[in-house]
């Protein structure tokens, strides 16, 4: 038994109650409560739409947040039955296909219609440039479309969290080797690779990181492909990494896979995979580096609801705490805490510019 694996066995993990997150089975849409899809929020409500990534709800991560988002306009703003609906994916599906999607929801008569991920780009610019959907209030996560009246893109800071993620692999590595697996290589998923190196070279400017990705674009079935994330991720761990972080989506649930076999250290991306972990996998979940897509989800749908939505882009950041780390795993974050606090405060008083670019 390594000397981390003899750490973790005398670790006794706490339980956590955790949000029940299953795939819709309908691509055409679900109701995003999980209701029979009767009722709705009346005739003078709004109707709120969402429309998923590639990995779709269940990838316990970056669509599961996005999902919590539409849970909490359920729970907070009273829209409910077939006034909220969340779409599928389809595997494998062209740009032709998630234009027709959101052209089909705008022709459903929905008012707020949300893209979550950068693939919907051009998708979105067709449809919310035509006249007939002028009156539709749009969303994209993750893209930043300016030319738009009707369009509000929602986007993140994500390289200042991965900053801090970093840090943490850094100060919690036993061997000065860590790891990092990206789904696909785009720029969007470069930033978090940018701030995680930069995090890690803060503590400790000569440890070796391996980086890896699972595809190119346009191939995007690199963030829904556990057994090729399981499978990178032994790979760094065969060339000696002992802490490994993703940005990989539903992909990630095999990196953690492999890291918990290996009794190594996982860091989880965009939501706290500490609380969607298996049981017997948490106590390997060092932290996460976390997204807040909900608050982005709620707060758009919020003000739609007041009709005062704006155009443009909306930054979620360290500061505004948009994005951060997560603290579930007490045994393993609590003793460098103090450390990781401090560096989030010299990144939001800008005594540290994080990078965007590796």
């Amino acid at each position: 038994m390594n000397k981390r694996a003899a750490k973790l066995a005398a670790a006794t993990a706490a339980g956590v109650l955790t949000l029940a997150l299953t795939a819709c089975d309908n691509p055409q849409g679900g109701n995003a409560g999980g209701g029979d899809g009767e009722g709705g929020g009346g005739d003078d409500g709004i109707r709120v739409g969402l429309a998923y990534d590639v990995g779709g709800r269940g990838d316990k991560s970056f669509n599961d947040s996005a999902y919590r988002g539409l849970q909490r306009v359920e729970e907070e703003l009273g829209i409910s039955g077939d006034d909220i609906q969340d779409f599928e994916p389809s595997e494998g599906e062209s740009d032709v296909d998630k234009e027709e999607r959101l052209k089909n929801m705008a022709d459903q008569g929905f008012d707020v219609i949300i893209g979550v991920g950068f693939a919907y780009t051009q998708p979105m610019i067709n449809v919310a440039s035509n006249e007939a959907y002028s009156d539709v209030n749009f969303a994209i996560v993750d893209s930043e479309i300016t030319d738009q009246d009707n369009v509000t893109s929602l986007v993140f800071t994500e390289e200042q969290a991965s900053y801090l993620v970093g840090a943490a692999a850094a100060l919690k590595t036993e061997e000065d080797h860590i790891g990092f697996v990206g789904g696909v290589e785009t720029p969007l998923i470069k930033k978090f690779e940018a701030g995680y190196i930069a995090g890690a070279q803060k503590i400790n400017p000569d440890i070796e990181i391996e980086t890896s990705y699972l595809t190119q674009p346009p191939d995007m079935s690199g963030f829904s492909d556990p057994a090729t994330g399981r499978s990178t991720a032994e790979g760094q761990l065969d060339q000696g990494a002992d802490v490994i972080y993703h940005a990989a989506g539903a992909s990630g649930n095999g990196v953690l896979e492999a890291v918990a076999a290996a009794d190594q250290l996982f860091i989880g991306v965009d939501s706290d995979q500490y609380k969607t972990a298996p049981e017997d996998q948490k106590q390997y979940v060092l932290t996460s580096a976390i997204k807040r897509v909900d608050t982005a989800v709620f707060e758009f749908v919020q003000s739609a609801q007041q009709g005062d939505v704006e155009s443009g882009i909306r930054r979620f950041d360290l500061a505004s705490g948009g994005v951060g780390y997560s603290k579930s795993n007490e045994e393993l974050i609590s003793d460098i805490e103090g450390q990781l606090d401090e560096l989030k405060q010299q990144i939001i008083d800008g005594e540290i510019e994080v990078p965007t670019e590796p």
